[in-house]
């Protein structure tokens, strides 16, 4: 009987610390920031901004944060816009580092969704969430 009641702790904790986090509503977004590139240099040694847009617009998306495939497709952004401005292999680099270091699961600066409390993981935005980045968005312009 001791062992069940365990369980059933252990289960409900897990629950209420680990998974509803992930499906809570955050309370306020907070201003845009952006870091540029990160830990990453905006540009070359001559053009020393030559992407840092692309890494604004990247970003942006990782701010408001939300689900796993829309991370997936604003990473693929990143890539796409670091190779179209001449820097292919770069943009590979960029995208291998982001996949790896840009998860929700890191109480990081610029992780996925750093515009909300930490913790923050996947999932769609709710209504209200989406009317916060609306109205947050025509603030940072």
């Amino acid at each position: 009987m001791n062992l069940k009641i365990f369980m059933i702790f252990i289960l409900n904790f897990i629950a209420c610390n680990l998974l509803v986090p992930s499906f809570a509503q955050a309370d306020e977004l907070k201003r845009f920031t952006s870091d540029g590139c990160s830990s990453f240099p905006d540009g070359t040694f001559e053009q020393n901004k030559l992407w840092l847009k692309c890494c604004t617009a990247h970003d942006y998306d990782y701010w408001k944060g939300g689900t796993y495939n829309d991370r997936l497709e604003s990473d693929k952004a990143l890539k796409a816009c670091v190779a179209k401005v001449g820097e292919p292999q770069l943009a590979l680099l960029m995208l291998a580092g982001v996949r790896v270091g840009g998860s929700p699961f890191f109480p990081t600066t610029f992780r996925w969704g750093y515009g909300w409390d930490y913790p923050r993981f996947y999932g769609p935005l709710t209504e209200q969430e989406l009317e916060q980045v609306e109205k947050l968005k025509v603030i940072n312009k």
